[in-house]
């Protein structure tokens, strides 16, 4: 799955450096990144994702009201349900990114070669 990468502005526009920072601090919590996983593959109820995490739905409504307040999952009411989804398919590279360098910092790997950097990104 090929994804769009837009390039690089230094200096960031502002309101794309208060969107990125507001990010990683709703990513700052491990609830909110295990919900976020749950919804990679798609639209989850509450329901759903208070079974799969197994922690009380107060619990996973409040993480879950903090990331619709960051912009990065977005709500749909079906009758008595709410379902969840991720608000655009970037933050499903995010979270690939971060997971492996995770992966690489806890396996000591080395660094990729880096050839597929976009014209006009920073090196």
């Amino acid at each position: 799955m090929g994804m769009q990468h837009h390039p690089l502005h230094v200096p960031p526009h502002p309101d794309d450096l208060w969107h990125v920072t507001t990010l990683f601090k709703a990513l700052s919590e491990p609830i909110r990144v295990q919900i976020l996983l749950r919804l990679v593959t798609g639209e989850q109820s509450v329901s759903a994702l208070v079974g799969a995490l197994n922690l009380p739905q107060s619990t996973v409504s409040r993480h879950l009201g903090a990331l619709r307040h960051a912009g990065l999952v977005q709500s749909r009411r079906d009758g008595p349900h709410v379902h969840y989804r991720l608000t655009d398919t970037h933050l499903i590279t995010v979270l690939q990114e971060a997971f492996s360098h995770a992966q690489h910092t806890r396996l000591d790997l080395p660094d990729h070669p880096h050839t597929d950097a976009a014209p006009g990104s920073v090196h």
